[in-house]
């Protein structure tokens, strides 16, 4: 079982609300955890966030999007903690908490796609090009619903297990 699987089951166990995407299409509600992007039917480029209205592609900007999951795993490009509570609308925990941001280079896409850490994971444990792997986080959350978006978590390898 993955490690995104294994959040998600713990994410369940955790609490009877209605889990919703914070930010409706950008990601998988159900199943394994994926971002929602876009490829270019005549260039191949991909996007993320998806964009159904235009090619981002200058030689191509009229070609056909077509939604497409994105690799589920990447590696660590760079990241950074936030010691800073950031303006509306981000909803923040209460008191303020740190996080840590990575930017991820996805497997087969090549492309770089920002998230925050997983909560419970240490950001001083991180190091250029580990392994890391998208699963839906809770953002907040209110008296019905919990506001999912995706988030990264490092792969456990064989060492460490």
């Amino acid at each position: 079982m993955s490690n995104a699987e294994l959040q998600n089951k713990r994410d369940s166990k955790t609490s009877n609300k209605t889990q919703l995407a914070a930010i409706e299409g950008w990601m998988t509600t159900d199943g394994e955890a994926r971002l929602v992007g876009g490829r270019g039917a005549e260039t191949g480029s991909y996007f993320f966030p998806k964009n159904m209205a235009f090619s981002r592609n200058p030689s191509a900007p009229s070609e056909e999007i077509a939604e497409v999951h994105l690799s589920a795993r990447g590696r660590v490009w760079s990241w950074t903690t936030n010691h800073y509570q950031p303006p509306a609308p981000y909803m923040p925990a209460d008191p303020f908490v740190p996080y840590t941001v990575l930017a991820v280079e996805l497997d087969e896409e090549r492309m770089v796609v920002l998230g925050r850490l997983a909560p419970d994971c240490d950001p001083s444990t991180l190091t250029s090009g580990a392994e890391v792997e998208v699963e839906r986080g809770v953002l907040y959350e209110d008296d019905d619903n919990q506001y999912m978006v995706w988030q990264w978590r490092p792969v456990a390898t064989e060492a460490a297990r």
